[in-house]
């Protein structure tokens, strides 16, 4: 098995993209942007937490209400990493009544943030910096990182065990995500992809061929530019999901450009980005109990 598949099938991704919609992600990385407010959202509480794993220690960002216990959600950032807009994403899912946990990936290579400020990816020594960081992620280092992920949630006061968790993932995120919820099919509930890189390949490891050891409900947003690229990753999708009896919303957003979904990219859709957490919210209303 080869375990780059994920990355260099991101990568392949990544190299389809032109230098103009490079650009429009990297100016957006890293601003702020004022996502949509939550009415009667639960009130939240928030930390930097550090979370030992058989490779090191990775920094983290742990958010929850400030009374009770909620479903457990780890989150699989884009290659921009641990950063404001995915602290703000977890902190809104959050008020929504949930504990959620968001991972700095290349915790291996230094702790967060990992991209630069408006990073340019016209420069070649910014972009080759953060596609050697994600060249240095696999099957093998996601699983690592899921089992103390997972056991990291677990052991939290405000995660209620009796239900289900989620799993989400961005970008890069995406094959993390169907790893995750093939390596702990009895605890992963609900499972959703946005603008995911490398789902379905034509390697023996693909994440799509993950899908019969599933056992969670699962939503796949596909970015149009994305589906442009790769029409037949939906097909291939869908008919693997009904063929393991799991229900599944697989869908292109239309206009929706790779990496609509953080507020913080320059390519970020509001519409389809609401519609999108809109999904999201009730896949995890359904399945996460």
């Amino acid at each position: 098995m080869c375990e780059l598949d994920d990355m260099e099938e991101f990568s392949k991704q990544a190299g389809a993209v032109s230098r103009r919609e490079f650009s429009a992600l990297a100016l957006g990385a890293g601003l702020a942007a004022a996502l949509p407010g939550l009415a009667n959202a639960a009130d939240t509480k928030g930390a930097e937490v550090e979370i030992k794993t058989a490779d090191g220690a990775c920094d983290a960002f742990f958010v929850s209400p400030v009374k009770g216990k909620y479903p457990a959600v780890l989150t699989w950032p884009d290659i921009f990493g641990l950063r404001p807009a995915s602290k703000e994403m977890a902190a809104r899912l959050a008020g929504s009544g949930y504990s959620v946990l968001v991972i700095n990936p290349f915790y291996r290579i230094k702790k967060a943030p990992t991209a630069p400020e408006h990073p340019d990816f016209n420069d070649p020594a910014t972009r080759q910096a953060l596609m050697s960081m994600a060249g240095t992620l696999s099957p093998a280092t996601a699983a690592t990182d899921a089992k103390a992920f997972v056991a990291f949630l677990d052991a939290q006061p405000a995660v209620d065990k009796k239900k289900k968790m989620g799993t989400t993932g961005y970008c890069m995120g995406g094959p993390f995500v169907f790893r995750t919820a093939a390596a702990y099919a009895d605890r992963v509930g609900a499972a959703a992809t946005f603008h995911g890189g490398g789902l379905v390949t034509d390697k023996p490891d693909s994440p799509h061929l993950l899908i019969p050891q599933m056992k969670a409900q699962y939503l796949v947003a596909i970015a149009e530019n994305d589906d442009a690229k790769q029409p037949e990753a939906k097909t291939v999708l869908k008919e693997a999901f009904a063929k393991a009896n799991l229900q599944a919303e697989v869908e292109v957003y239309a206009g929706a450009q790779h990496g609509w979904c953080p507020p913080d990219s320059a390519v970020y859709n509001h519409d389809q980005a609401e519609k999108a957490w809109s999904r999201q919210l009730a896949l995890f209303s359904k399945a996460l109990v």
